[in-house]
């Protein structure tokens, strides 16, 4: 995005963590936003604001690990800032899917392609989580795979699953239908 905060970058006149607010908002009562710069910014969309404990912006399992610390539910479900084709189902088939084997994450999947930032992991993983990032690991999809991570199967062609984590890739784009 050009250096630009993806989460603050403008799409169809609302910024990119608007879209998966709007449909993730009704659905909890502990609302965790990962940033670790613009907090101002970011505060609207959450009722906390957690982010990395080490600099240099680390990756996404850095956020993981900060949201599974602040949890105070069962589950910590995890969703990019630069989808926002998401919608209601999604998340209710990932729950779903957490609920029917509660000590396994569960993450999106099309085909082979495991879709690691579209999860759910259990807070109870924690410990496992961080001995992984301790060891070095610095993917959120391997230490998923490690712990024994279910598939949410969704079809190659779901829109839903669209990151639009470029410039020329948000151009292309129209919002849900209904917003």
């Amino acid at each position: 995005m050009g250096g630009k905060d993806k989460g603050l970058v403008e799409w169809h006149g609302q910024p990119l963590v608007a879209w998966p607010h709007r449909i993730a908002r009704p659905l909890t009562d502990d609302l965790l936003v990962s940033c670790n710069r613009n907090q101002q910014h970011y505060a609207a969309f959450a009722d906390r604001l957690v982010g990395d404990d080490q600099p240099d912006f680390p990756g996404p399992l850095a956020g993981i690990r900060a949201g599974l610390a602040a949890a105070r539910h069962r589950w910590l479900m995890v969703l990019p800032c630069d989808a926002p084709l998401i919608d209601e189902a999604l998340l209710t088939q990932l729950y779903a899917k957490a609920q029917a084997e509660p000590g396994s994450p569960v993450m999106a999947r099309q085909g082979t392609q495991w879709e690691p930032l579209f999860c759910i992991v259990p807070v109870d993983l924690a410990p496992d989580v961080e001995r992984a990032w301790q060891a070095g690991e610095r993917s959120n999809r391997n230490i998923l795979l490690a712990l024994q991570a279910r598939a949410l199967d969704l079809g190659m062609d779901d829109p839903r699953l669209a990151n639009l984590n470029s410039p020329e890739l948000l151009s292309t784009q129209t919002p849900p239908q209904g917003t």
